[in-house]
């Protein structure tokens, strides 16, 4: 028994003629395509030395055989480290240290990068050409539910970044829970935009598909145009709020271009409570929001069938525990077959990342409303806490969002000499507006109470994001701090 490859590759066991995947630039399988490439794969894997248990780091670009080759790891019993292509060779040089991988497949292709010649290093062009004197046909690696399935960074942005180890149990059981949570059917088609060295893209867009033997549209990469082409043969579309933000800003997207498209979610970051409005204006559509992380995969979801409820991220999904720690606004507290045992060679981190009675504690604060939908309402490390009270950095970006003029916003808190620490937003301005920061801050003094209202406001060009558009406060944080005197 292989638990995770059994559950992704059971359609394509069944069902082999079925289409699985095509690109614009003309490349199609079926799923017995995907299941023989992944096959061979998986013995040229084994003949490099790759056994159970076995990190193998990739970094690479989106592609039919990037997704075969995360098979193919499932399947050889190996642990599946996929790495943002966007990282420079000292970003590289510290994960694969940590990881200390059997194998690195990468770097992708017109960049250089050389590794420890310890390190057995090949392009993923190279190890497709190995895998062709190979038969399709593999016999799985026998694993356990317990057994590690992959291996992914977070983001890093508040310090070292650490590998959170996901075991089959974790990522079948996801991917079986949204694809019923999400009505995933065989006659689907998604529209397949998102990075696929990221949970959002792989384990969720490109595992939902397996499990209901669905089949994808795979771009290149995010582009409005492009989208815009293709979405009409889609029926499902999942995003991160910028994607929605730059569709509503392409006139070629429209009702008509979007009719097709039965479910359009999105994740990875807050969405405005402006764009979810626009977008049903334009398309007649709601876009359903969800909460996740990379350590615990899906944890809620706005419902499929029901009120979708714009800021806000759902109910739990089943068989998933979501707490608060506190009387109304606390710290998220998760637990289910779907959240993470630990950090990879951090055992020290398991004292303080889960509490005495095993909830994992996510680092958001948030609320249930009185329909029980999380509101995710900002980040521990995030909070404000200003002359002694506490400042909760969503509400006072919902109150300048709303304003007249302003795209969106950030609010942080800076080191501040009387108070501890001070409120300062950064805004964007709506194209052609010029935004005054005093009347800003004369607004929001109008709906906040005055220790709520931001001390000082800054209007930049845009907000500093990660790959997957979430803002990085820490780095903006570190841009608008006073300079030491």
């Amino acid at each position: 028994m292989n638990p995770l490859s059994d559950v992704l590759l059971h359609a394509a066991r069944s069902r082999p003629a079925a289409p699985f995947l095509d690109t614009p630039a003309g490349t199609t399988w079926t799923y017995a395509d995907l299941d023989a490439a992944s096959g061979r794969l998986a013995h040229a894997l084994q003949q490099r030395g790759v056994r159970g248990g076995d990190r193998v780091a990739v970094q690479t670009e989106r592609s039919a055989d990037a997704i075969a080759l995360h098979l193919a790891c499932v399947r050889a019993g190996a642990v599946y480290l996929p790495l943002n292509p966007a990282y420079v060779a000292s970003e590289l040089d510290e994960l694969l240290a940590d990881a200390a991988p059997a194998l690195f497949v990468g770097p992708p292709a017109g960049t250089a990068h050389e590794v420890p010649s310890a390190m057995a290093q090949i392009g993923l062009a190279g190890l497709v050409a190995e895998a062709a004197a190979h038969p399709g046909v593999f016999a799985d690696v026998p694993r356990t539910d317990d057994d590690p399935a992959a291996m992914l960074y977070t983001s890093g942005t508040t310090g070292r970044p650490k590998g959170a180890v996901l075991s089959h149990r974790n990522l079948a059981f996801s991917a079986q829970t949204l694809t019923a949570a999400w009505g995933f059917t065989a006659d689907d088609v998604l529209l397949h935009t998102l990075p696929l060295f990221h949970t959002h893209g792989l384990f969720v867009a490109v595992h939902c598909t397996l499990v209901a033997g669905s089949s994808l549209i795979l771009l290149d990469g995010f582009d409005p145009g492009g989208v815009c082409a293709q979405l009409p043969r889609a029926t499902m579309f999942m995003g991160v709020p910028t994607y929605y933000v730059r569709l509503l800003a392409d006139p070629a997207f429209s009702a008509e271009v979007a009719a097709g498209v039965r479910l359009f979610t999105s994740g990875s970051a807050p969405m405005l409570v402006s764009t979810h409005e626009q977008f049903r204006a334009r398309t007649g559509q709601t876009i359903l929001e969800r909460y996740g992380m990379t350590e615990t995969c899906m944890l809620t979801s706005n419902p499929l069938d029901g009120p979708r409820r714009p800021g806000t991220v759902g109910p739990p999904l089943p068989g998933v525990g979501v707490r608060i720690a506190g009387d109304d606004v606390g710290a998220v507290e998760v637990r289910g077959p779907n959240v993470f045992d630990g950090y990879w060679r951090r055992p020290e981190l398991r004292e303080s990342e889960f509490t005495a009675d095993g909830w994992f504690v996510t680092g958001d604060l948030g609320r249930f409303d009185e329909h029980g939908y999380l509101e995710i309402v900002g980040r521990s490390k995030d909070l404000v806490i200003s002359g002694g009270l506490n400042v909760y950095p969503k509400e006072v970006e919902q109150v300048l969002d709303a304003l007249p003029g302003v795209l969106e916003s950030a609010v942080v808190g800076v080191p501040h000499a009387d108070l501890g620490e001070a409120v300062v937003a950064a805004v964007v301005a709506q194209e052609g507006v010029q935004l005054d920061p005093g009347a800003v801050r004369a607004a929001a003094r109008e709906r906040l109470a005055g220790f709520k209202v931001p001390k000082q406001v800054h209007v930049v060009a845009a907000l500093p994001r990660n790959a997957m558009g979430k803002v990085e406060k820490a780095r903006l944080r570190a841009q608008l701090e006073p300079p030491p005197r």
